[in-house]
């Protein structure tokens, strides 16, 4: 059994990985941590998890961590992850960040998009992008840190990545409109999160500057072997979780939806168990609790309108962690994901 840690144990994403956590065959959860002072029974932080996990939520240090676990997720806000996982790595503990401070490529372009300064530049450059459909994603068991993609990132490259590594659409004028239930903005108060403020309500934000437009550049980029520009705007809509993104591309030369769907289904294939290319239009409650991303294309104007559903909790957040850290210790990639199951094991693997 491998132990594992989670940091920053209260949020939204937190809880969605200690419930698939507790269906996986080789994991114990062994520490939670808060940074507030008090601790408290996990029970009562999620009344969910009442009889079916007996931790605490503890302020610890790295020490402590070190003593109880061989594996840490980092579930702790941007600034604050870079300031601990040094410390974690250092420890010989293995390391999935589900936070932004090891997705970028460079300290200054992190710098510009969250206003912080990176402590931990060194690493930026070398900590593979925990995106494993994408090919050459460099996640496996010599890893030791793991940045976790975003949840709109994952929703539009999962969707654009075969589009482009093929040269069928465009690398530049992409625009993508997305939409994401509340939970996306994390478990803090924050006004604009009130139910009498979103209820009832649909709204555009970060308009121009939304962190996730560099993560989706670079990434895009890398997988197709030239330089993605995309227009990406978020919007938040009145419900708990679920992203939905419709993107607009302009086809490179003769085509149709039937040509598309049919790069998607080869990049993706057999071995991508958690992305579905569909016939329908998805929605998001058809992907809502689990780790699948739904995609299709329909054609508009002459234009190519690619359609990209996922949780943004799971497929966006704690499920594909998980994924990452099977790949991580050898596990199958299914491991805990598979509703109902333990995911594709065989014996005493």
């Amino acid at each position: 059994m491998v132990r594992a840690a989670i940091l920053g144990s209260r949020g939204y994403t937190a809880l969605e990985l200690i419930k698939i956590l507790l269906q996986h065959p080789r994991v114990e959860i062994t520490a939670l941590t808060t940074r507030q002072d008090e601790s408290s029974d996990v029970s009562q932080v999620h009344p969910i998890l009442s009889g079916r996990l007996d931790v605490r939520c503890e302020r610890l240090d790295v020490s402590e961590i070190a003593e109880r676990a061989d594996v840490v997720f980092c579930c702790l806000p941007h600034g604050a992850s870079m300031a601990t996982i040094p410390g974690l790595l250092d420890a010989g503990l293995r390391v999935v960040d589900l936070s932004a401070d090891y997705r970028l490529d460079d300290a200054q372009t992190y710098n510009q998009w969250y206003g912080l300064k990176h402590t931990d530049p060194d690493r930026l450059a070398e900590t593979p992008y925990g995106l494993p459909e994408l090919p050459g994603h460099g996640v496996d068991e010599t890893i030791q840190l793991v940045a976790n993609p975003g949840c709109y990132t994952s929703a539009s490259i999962l969707a654009l990545a075969p589009l482009l590594s093929e040269r069928l659409i465009e690398a530049t004028g992409i625009i993508i409109d997305a939409k994401s239930g509340v939970s996306g903005a994390g478990r803090s108060p924050k006004l604009s999160n009130l139910y009498p403020e979103c209820n009832e309500s649909i709204s555009p934000y970060g308009v121009g500057n939304h962190r996730h437009t560099p993560e989706i550049d670079l990434v895009l980029s890398r997988a197709s072997g030239q330089a993605v520009k995309v227009v990406f705007t978020p919007h938040l809509v009145p419900m708990d979780r679920g992203i939905l993104c419709t993107m607009y591309c302009r086809p490179t030369g003769q085509w149709s939806c039937e040509d598309m769907m049919r790069s998607l289904g080869e990049f993706h294939g057999d071995g991508h168990r958690f992305v579905r290319i569909v016939d329908h239009l998805p929605r998001t409650r058809d992907v809502s609790g689990t780790n699948f991303c739904d995609i299709t294309v329909r054609e508009s104007g002459g234009l190519l309108v690619v359609f990209s559903a996922l949780d943004n909790l799971i497929k966006g957040a704690a499920g594909v962690a998980v994924q990452n850290f099977n790949l991580m210790y050898g596990f199958p990639e299914t491991a805990g994901l598979l509703p109902g199951r333990a995911g594709e094991w065989s014996g005493d693997e």
